[in-house]
C-alpha cells in the first residue's frame, strides 16, 4: 500500500484522534519529501517523452501509466529524432525501474478518462497533448485532485488560460507550466539586474526566435493525406474538442502547430520561452494594443511562416510604458548599439532597451549580458535576490511536497500564455487589437469574441 493510504488506515483502525502534523499525513495537496510521488502522463510525443524522461531522474518520482491516443508513431523526420505513443513509452518507464524492480509494471491507456479512474493512487499527471487539448487535460486532472505540469502554452485559447488558473488557485494543486527557461539562474538574473535599474528604465523590449513553419508548401486546410491513418491512433480522440476532420498527416504527429484549430503558430510556440524575461522582469499582464503581421500566407486554417508584432503597454505604478516587438520566422531586429563588431546577432535572443543602457539575453532564460561587451565588469551588479532552483522539474516536484509554489505555476503561466495567444488573435483576425484585459474583450471587434473562447464539442467542454 502507498505509505499515506497505509498511515490513514492505520490510525483509522486504532480510533486514534491525536492531531498529527500535516507533513506526516500528507494531506490532498502536499506530499512529504520521503515519499514517491506516483505520476502519469497523457500525451507522450516528442516533448511529453522529453519531460517525463527528465522527471525519472529525480529519486522520488515513480511513473505508473502512461495514456496517449496513438499506440505507436515515428518522431525521425521531426529534431525529436525518436518514438512516440504509449506503447515505446511504457517499454521506456519499464525499462528504467528494470533494475531495481523486475517485476514493475507500467499500466498503459488509450483514453486518459480510464486511466483518472482506474490508477486511484496517482499524486501527479504531466500533460504533453497538442495545444488543443492542454486546457480539457489540465482541467479534468485538477478536478481529480492532481497536481499537474502542463506543456507551453498552457492552453489553446484567452478564456482557458483564465479558467485554468483561476482552478489552480481553487484547488490548491501544485502546477507548473513546461517553459523550462524559468527554471534557470540566468532568467533570475535578468530581472535582478532590471529591479536593480542596471540599465535605467526599460522603454522597449526586442525578442526574436528562428521558428518555421512545418507544412511550408500548405496555404491552407489540406484536402487528401500524404500518408494513411497510423495503426493504433484513435483519430477521434486526438481531435478532442475540436470539429470532426479527416486524419490527415499534414497534422500528425508534429505539424498540428501550423494550424489554427490545433495550435498558435510560432507565437504560441515560442513566446512562453522568449517573452518570458519580459513578462517577468517587467510584470506585462495587460497590453492595451497588439498588432502583428503575417510573413508568408496566413488565413483562418494556418498560421504564417513568420511574422512581426508590437504589443504596447501601459505604464503603470511600478514603471513606465513599454514596448515589445516580437519577431519569429527567421525575422531579427536591426543589431542594437555596442553590438560587438563582426558578430550577428543569434537566430534568437531578447533585447532590453533601456535609458541607461541595453542589455542583451540569450533565448528562453540565456544569461544576461550588458552592451557593449565587458561593461559588467566596471559597474556594481546586484547581489542574489531571487532563490535558484536544480532545474524545472525539481521546481515543481517540491512545489508537490509544499516547500513553494512553482515558479512557472498555473497563474503566472497563464498569464504569460495571455501574451502570446493575444500575438495569435491579432494574426488570424488581420487587425490591430485594442484590448481591455479585465473584461477580457477586443474593442470594436466581435469577431475576436469566438477566438477568446471558442466551441467545443459536446462532451468536451471545460466546466
Amino acid at each position: 500500500m502507498h505509505r499515506r493510504t497505509a498511515l490513514k488506515s492505520t490510525l483509522a483502525a486504532l480510533g486514534t484522534f491525536h492531531i498529527v502534523p500535516r507533513h506526516v499525513l500528507g494531506g490532498p495537496n502536499h506530499i512529504p519529501p520521503s515519499e514517491k510521488i506516483h505520476m502519469a502522463i497523457v500525451g507522450a510525443g516528442g516533448r511529453g517523452r522529453q519531460v517525463l524522461k527528465g522527471m525519472m531522474q529525480e529519486p522520488e518520482v515513480r511513473v505508473l501509466a502512461v495514456a496517449d491516443a496513438a499506440e505507436s508513431f515515428s518522431l525521425q523526420d521531426f529534431y525529436y529524432r525518436d518514438v512516440g505513443g504509449r506503447k515505446p513509452t511504457v517499454e521506456m518507464v519499464e525499462q528504467k525501474y528494470a533494475a531495481s524492480e523486475p517485476s514493475f509494471r507500467c499500466a498503459a491507456y488509450e483514453d486518459f478518462h480510464e486511466m483518472l479512474e482506474t490508477e486511484s493512487d496517482l499524486d501527479a499527471v504531466i500533460c504533453g497533448t497538442p495545444d488543443h487539448l492542454h486546457a480539457y487535460v489540465s482541467s479534468a486532472c485538477l478536478r481529480a485532485g492532481k497536481h499537474v505540469y502542463c506543456e507551453k502554452p498552457l492552453t489553446h485559447n484567452i478564456w482557458e488560460a483564465r479558467k485554468l488558473a483561476e482552478l489552480a488557485r481553487e484547488t490548491g494543486l501544485a502546477t507548473q507550466m513546461g517553459n523550462q527557461g524559468h527554471s534557470t539562474d540566468g532568467m533570475r538574473q535578468t530581472c535582478e539586474w532590471i529591479w536593480a535599474g542596471v540599465i535605467g528604465e526599460v522603454r522597449s523590449v526586442k525578442a526574436w526566435v528562428s521558428g518555421h513553419r512545418w507544412n511550408p508548401t500548405l496555404t491552407g486546410r489540406p484536402a487528401t493525406s500524404a500518408k494513411p491513418q497510423p495503426v493504433g491512433l484513435n483519430w477521434d480522440l486526438w481531435l478532442g474538442p475540436r470539429a470532426e476532420r479527416p486524419f490527415n498527416s499534414a497534422y500528425f504527429p508534429v505539424a498540428w502547430r501550423d494550424f489554427w484549430a490545433f495550435g498558435n503558430s510560432n507565437i504560441g510556440d515560442f513566446a512562453c520561452h522568449d517573452l518570458d524575461a519580459a513578462c517577468w522582469a517587467l510584470e506585462l499582464t495587460h497590453p492595451s494594443k497588439i498588432n502583428f503581421t503575417p510573413a508568408g500566407p496566413c488565413n483562418e486554417e494556418i498560421g504564417p511562416h513568420g511574422c512581426i508584432g508590437y504589443y504596447d503597454f501601459p505604464a503603470t505604478e511600478k514603471r513606465g510604458p513599454v514596448s515589445v516587438t516580437w519577431y519569429d520566422g527567421g525575422l531579427k531586429p536591426d543589431k542594437p548599439k555596442d553590438w560587438p563588431e563582426g558578430r550577428e546577432l543569434p537566430d534568437r535572443g531578447i533585447l532590453f532597451e533601456g535609458s541607461e543602457g541595453i542589455m542583451f539575453c540569450g533565448g528562453a532564460g540565456g544569461a544576461p549580458m550588458l552592451l557593449p561587451e565587458g561593461k559588467s565588469k566596471s559597474i556594481q551588479l546586484p547581489s542574489e535576490s531571487i532563490p535558484r532552483v536544480a532545474n524545472h522539474a525539481r521546481d515543481w516536484l517540491e512545489a508537490i511536497q509544499g516547500k513553494r509554489p512553482a515558479g512557472s505555476n498555473f497563474s503566472y503561466g497563464s498569464q504569460l500564455t495571455e501574451l502570446a495567444l493575444l500575438g495569435a488573435l491579432s494574426l488570424r483576425l488581420g487587425t490591430p487589437i485594442h484590448w481591455d484585459g479585465p473584461a477580457m474583450k477586443a474593442v470594436g471587434n466581435a469577431a475576436a469574441d469566438a477566438i477568446i473562447q471558442e466551441s467545443y464539442r459536446e462532451g468536451w467542454q471545460i466546466a
